[in-house]
């Protein structure tokens, strides 16, 4: 998976890379409305069991998204996918809380547009 779209978290002492991909984010669309009302429904989350629920559910479908794309590459090869449960018991609250910054750094890196300008003459240059 390329670095530059994703973040990297450990579960269980295995590597996983989180990546925000078009299915991903459908998927966070329907669950919160779109990507701009996931920080305000985290925040806002009403007891801490939610607030873990949410983070556990983020986690999955954000590292799941490295493993599907692997496994469509790789058909004879796939790997098992990760649940909620699995990352749930794999886990402390402490490890979630430090997953929210890896989080973030997939769901930035997953949307970030490269604007790249060219050198062009300007068109307002002066008539001589």
């Amino acid at each position: 998976m390329d670095n530059d779209r994703s973040a990297a978290i450990s579960i269980g002492g295995v590597e996983y890379r989180m990546v925000l991909t078009t299915r991903a984010t459908k998927e966070i669309a329907k669950r919160y409305g779109g990507l701009a009302d996931l920080g305000d429904k985290l925040m806002k989350a009403e007891n801490f069991e939610m607030a873990l629920e949410e983070v556990v559910w983020l986690i999955t479908l954000l590292a799941n998204q490295c493993i599907l794309i692997y496994n469509l590459q790789n058909p004879k090869g796939k790997k098992e996918l990760l649940t909620e449960e699995m990352v749930e018991l794999l886990t402390s609250p402490l490890e979630l809380s430090t997953y929210k910054d890896a989080i973030l750094e997939a769901m930035l890196k997953g949307s970030k547009r490269n604007v790249e300008s060219e050198d062009e003459p300007s068109k307002n240059t002066e008539a001589g």
